[in-house]
Parts: C-alpha cells; sequence; structure tokens
C-alpha cells in the first residue's frame, strides 16, 4: 500500500522538469521530490534545484542527478514514483526509462497539459512541432512580426533553457542585445532570443513561469509561445499552431510528446514543402489529418538564401548548422548543406575526422550525422571545441546556417564566412497569416 507522501524522482533534461515541479509538486503536501536526473544536455547534473525556487518544503534544494544512474537514485532516495519530464524522444526511449524504473518497483507517471498549462489574462498564440528542427523558429518570427503591423504589443515568451545559475534565471527578460551579454546567454538561447529582439519584442524566459507569464502580461497585447523540441506548451494556448516537417514524412507518431502536440493542435502546418517531394507532402498530410481529423492544414515553405552565393561558387565549404536539428532531432544535414550545394559548391567538407572534445563526442553519440558541423555551444568550453573543430578545417568558406546569431563574431573566426538564412512563407491556402488574423479578430 502507497504511503500517504509520494517520493518522487523527476527525470528530465533542465526545462520541463523544473515546470513540472513548480506547478505540480511545489506546494502539495503530500508529495516529497526528493531528486531530478538529467540527460540530453552536457554539464547539467551535478547541481542543485536551490532552496529558493523550490520553497519552503526544500531548505536544502533538490539535487540534480545523472540519469545514467537512475536505479540507484531511486534506490538512495527511497522515490515510489517516477516522472518523466523531458521531450523529442522516441516512445521507445520513455518506455525504456519506465522499464528501469518499473523494475525497481517504482510506479511512472507523466503529467499532462490540463495539471501544467498556466492559464494566460491575455491571447496566447502558441507555436510547438512534431520534432525539433521542423521550423518553429522562423515561424515564431514570422507570427510575432504580422502581430505588431496590426499595432499589437507582443511578448514572446520562451520554453526554458536554464543551464546555468538556476536562482538568477528565475525570471529572465530580453530586450537588447547587451541583456543577452550580461546574462551570459550561451549560443543556444541567443540564436532564439536575438532575431525577436531585433524585431522590437521583448523575450521571457527562465524558470519560474509564473512569475514570467505576470511579467510578460504586464506589457504585452498578445503571448507568443515559442516552444522548444517538440513540448507542449506551458500557456494554455488561444491558438495552437503545432508544425510537422515535410522532410521527415512517418515521424509525427513517433516521438514523445509530438504525438499528443500533433492531435491537440488546432492548426497543423506542413514545413519544408518547397524542398520536400510531392510524395513526402502527400504523405505527411496524410498523417496530420490521421493523427487529428479537426485541425486546419497549411502548407510552408522555408525559403534559404545565402548572404553572398558568390563566395560560395566552385569553392569548397565546409556547412555549420543548428545543433538540436542534427544531433537528436535526427536530421543528416540541414539547410546549410542545401544551400551550399545549390549555390554551387564543389565540395561539401566532412568535419568528423576534424572533430576535437565534445564535438566529436556528438558524432559518436549520433552516428546518423552527415558531413556538417553542428553548432553545439551550450558553454564557453563547448564553444572552444567548436571553434578548435573548425580552425582545423581547411575550407575555402565556411557557411553557417540554422542559426540566426553572428557565429562567425561570436567564435572569432579569421576564414571567410558566409551566413544562410531562411524565413517562413507560406505555400498555399489557406495561409496561417489569414488564420492568426482571424482569431485575433475574434479575441474580446
Amino acid at each position: 500500500m502507497r504511503p500517504r507522501s509520494q517520493r518522487v524522482v523527476i527525470v528530465g533534461a533542465a526545462g520541463r522538469d523544473f515546470h513540472n515541479f513548480n506547478v505540480a509538486y511545489r506546494n502539495d503536501p503530500n508529495v516529497e521530490v526528493v531528486a531530478f536526473t538529467a540527460a540530453q544536455i552536457p554539464g547539467i547534473d551535478d547541481r542543485r534545484y536551490p532552496a529558493a525556487l523550490a520553497g519552503p518544503r526544500y531548505p536544502e534544494g533538490i539535487p540534480i542527478l545523472r540519469e545514467a544512474d537512475l536505479e540507484r537514485v531511486i534506490g538512495e532516495h527511497r522515490a515510489d514514483t517516477v516522472v518523466f519530464s523531458y521531450s523529442d524522444v522516441t516512445h521507445e526511449t520513455v518506455m525504456h526509462i519506465a522499464s528501469r524504473a518499473l523494475a525497481t518497483g517504482a510506479d511512472v507517471e507523466l503529467l499532462g497539459p490540463e495539471r501544467t498549462m498556466l492559464t494566460a489574462h491575455r491571447p496566447v498564440i502558441a507555436i510547438s512541432a512534431a520534432r525539433t528542427g521542423t521550423g518553429k523558429s522562423q515561424t515564431a518570427r514570422y507570427l510575432n512580426r504580422r502581430i505588431r503591423e496590426r499595432g499589437l504589443r507582443t511578448a514572446v515568451i520562451r520554453h526554458p533553457m536554464p543551464y546555468g545559475d538556476l536562482e538568477a534565471q528565475r525570471v529572465q527578460r530580453f530586450a537588447s542585445m547587451a541583456d543577452l551579454v550580461t546574462a551570459n546567454c550561451t549560443a543556444e538561447e541567443r540564436e532564439e532570443y536575438e532575431p525577436h529582439i531585433a524585431a522590437g519584442s521583448a523575450v521571457f524566459a527562465g524558470v519560474d513561469y509564473a512569475a514570467i507569464l505576470d511579467a510578460a502580461e504586464r506589457e504585452a497585447d498578445v503571448l507568443v509561445w515559442d516552444g522548444g523540441n517538440n513540448d507542449f506548451p506551458f500557456l494554455r494556448p488561444t491558438l495552437h499552431i503545432v508544425l510537422i516537417d515535410a522532410l521527415r514524412p512517418g515521424q509525427a507518431d513517433r516521438y514523445h510528446p509530438g504525438e499528443a502536440v500533433v492531435r491537440m493542435a488546432d492548426v497543423v502546418v506542413i514545413t519544408k514543402t518547397d524542398a520536400a517531394t510531392p510524395e513526402q507532402i502527400a504523405a505527411t498530410e496524410d498523417e496530420a489529418r490521421r493523427l487529428n481529423p479537426r485541425a486546419t492544414l497549411v502548407r510552408a515553405a522555408s525559403p534559404v538564401t545565402l548572404d553572398d552565393p558568390s563566395a560560395v561558387r566552385g569553392k569548397r565549404v565546409l556547412v555549420v548548422d543548428d545543433g538540436p536539428t542534427l544531433t537528436h532531432g535526427g536530421m543528416v544535414f540541414g539547410a546549410g548543406t542545401v544551400a551550399a550545394r545549390e549555390a554551387g559548391a564543389s565540395e561539401i567538407i566532412d568535419p568528423r575526422p576534424f572533430a576535437t572534445g565534445s564535438v566529436a563526442e556528438a558524432f559518436r553519440r549520433f552516428p546518423h550525422l552527415g558531413a556538417v558541423l553542428p553548432a553545439l555551444g551550450y558553454d564557453d568550453a563547448q564553444l572552444g571545441e567548436l571553434r578548435a573543430t573548425i580552425e582545423a578545417i581547411p575550407p575555402d568558406v565556411v557557411v553557417v546556417a540554422g542559426t540566426p546569431i553572428d557565429l562567425a563574431a561570436l567564435l572569432r573566426l579569421d576564414r571567410p564566412v558566409v551566413r544562410a538564412r531562411y524565413e517562413y512563407a507560406d505555400a498555399g491556402e489557406p495561409t496561417l497569416g489569414a488564420i492568426v488574423d482571424a482569431h485575433l479578430g475574434a479575441m474580446p
């Protein structure tokens, strides 16, 4: 018979796990969260969820330990329940972790949207996806611009990336590039925040999303939830837009919680239709209709442009593309490779023989990767290893794609760099812009 007080281990990756604790467990006298575990992101274990965030029931905070040691953690902390709380993993992976927990005798739980979504007092347009690397960032930028063109104030609330000092990151507001420097943001954070700041919108993120929501609502008419991985929103949407990648048909029902997100959607956007074959597009649309027949379907393109195509034509090119898209997102190559080929590059250099440190480890962990360098930069050491890998390669030019930040300046590269950029574009009727306009027009 289960004791009255549950002893819970939350399995996470520095984001959803903290949110689930804050909204479901922090003030529940019948639950004691005895540990978090961490995976996916390097260097986020071996620290504590601080007492200042955990609340008076946890005066010493809560330890964050390695997921690899899950069985030991359960045993040493006498846990009876394991709560799985991160995203963009296969259903099989979720069940393997669940099986490890079940083998110890513990229960396994997943917390759903009703228990974890916060209710805003403003309209919330949320962008989610079936997989990482589907095109959320450019879609969020497009929607943010469109809403602002209607004369409405927006605030972007970003899915968390609290990889540093958790107490200092409780509530973060970024309205200038100087704010990013002051907060010592990682490359991953900067690539999500900079475009919104450049467009004139403040970005809110951090750890405590009830406090973040309160701060954002004070200065916005409409909230844009810019999701991470394939997680469902932390805020209850008034319009939920979910993206499926036409280049990856058959994946919308294979990943957690991406399948749930697709089934929740009000609008399903089929992205990258300009790069996919008609057969891929048809298969992806059939999948969307099967999973969510009530959702409105929209086709979208992701046109890629090079800042200077002539600098790439006939050259030996190293392509650096978005890290998460290539690693746990499962893509063999990204937009930079497509852009370099279209521009007439004579050769795409394989970076794998030159990789060092955590970059080499990424190639070992993700053997599907092709001749493209994932832009990893969770800390200064990893940025240094990325720079060392690039400097060991003798290309004529480096093509940087999948990130809107100036990676060349951030890494202080001493060789020619051409940036590849891509944006959202409607590719048929109905258009996403018209749907959002109608939604905002119908709001009281």
